[in-house]
């Protein structure tokens, strides 16, 4: 694999000295579209706290290139929407990297701001209350806040979860110019005909990885039997277990070199994370 942004190597992430997520080995490639798959409970939004820097690794380690920029979106049921905020101060908070919170809005801002929520359909809802907008309104919302983040590493936890079609067809467009731009984007989802439609690379996880490469290699139907067989065969009580001398794994349709391990620390200062 050329030019990896980001590098799992022996990643174990959990919660408590339990681990959700065992021993991953694989890189990303940089300006990649890659779908983060599996069943309830599988380690999908483990790793992706994780790549964030929420979580600290058990074990292992999690890879980022050096001065790339995260932006990360939670799942929406993580997200406090009683709070009494407006959908402009959401969007506004993708300016903290740049401004800090305190930050006073440069014209500038305002402009890019009315830029972003132009490109998400949501032009004239600035002043709506968050917990007034519909489940794919806020979805639109996050993604601006994304958008002025302008970050180059995109995590998305289940941006389609509770939103509807045209939403989905919205927001696909704007993943697919993220990619075109030279970002990096990976999704947690679990329509797997999406994944098949529209994203070229796929992460499958069972706790364990179960494949990383091209998303037709990946979503064999052998591989989601071994899928199910992880997740139902999995000890929940079990501790944390000491990694292998010598981990052995198998990626899927991906090259040779695509379980290396790469000399870019993990620097979680590079990390602009909100939400």
């Amino acid at each position: 694999m050329s030019d990896p942004c980001l590098a799992f190597k022996n990643l174990t992430l959990g919660y408590a000295g339990r681990a959700a997520v065992h021993h991953l080995n694989g890189d990303i490639a940089k300006g990649s579209l890659t779908a983060v798959v599996g069943a309830n409970g599988s380690g999908k939004s483990t790793l992706m706290k994780g790549i964030a820097g929420i979580l600290k690794p058990l074990g292992g380690e999690c890879r980022i290139s050096p001065d790339l920029s995260v932006a990360y979106l939670p799942q929406q049921s993580e997200l406090d929407r009683s709070f009494p905020a407006q959908v402009r101060d959401l969007v506004a908070l993708g300016l903290w990297p740049k401004r800090g919170l305190l930050g006073r809005h440069r014209p500038e801002d305002r402009a890019a701001m009315d830029r972003v929520m132009e490109a998400v359909g949501l032009s004239g809802f600035e002043r709506r209350n968050i917990d007034s907008l519909s489940g794919g309104q806020m979805q639109r919302a996050l993604f601006a806040r994304a958008m002025l983040q302008d970050a180059q590493l995109i995590l998305l936890d289940e941006p389609f979860n509770a939103v509807d079609e045209r939403t989905v067809s919205d927001l696909m467009v704007l993943i697919k110019s993220w990619v075109a731009e030279g970002r990096t984007v990976l999704a947690v989802l679990h329509d797997f005909q999406l994944v098949r439609q529209h994203f070229p690379e796929t992460l499958f996880l069972a706790r364990k990885l179960v494949g990383l490469g091209p998303t037709a290699e990946v979503l064999k139907a052998e591989n989601i039997r071994q899928a199910r067989h992880f997740h139902e065969a999995w000890e929940e009580n079990a501790p944390w277990c000491e990694p292998a001398e010598a981990p052995s794994l198998q990626i899927v349709g991906a090259s040779p070199q695509a379980a290396s391990a790469h000399s870019h620390p993990h620097s979680h200062a590079n990390s602009n994370v909100h939400g």
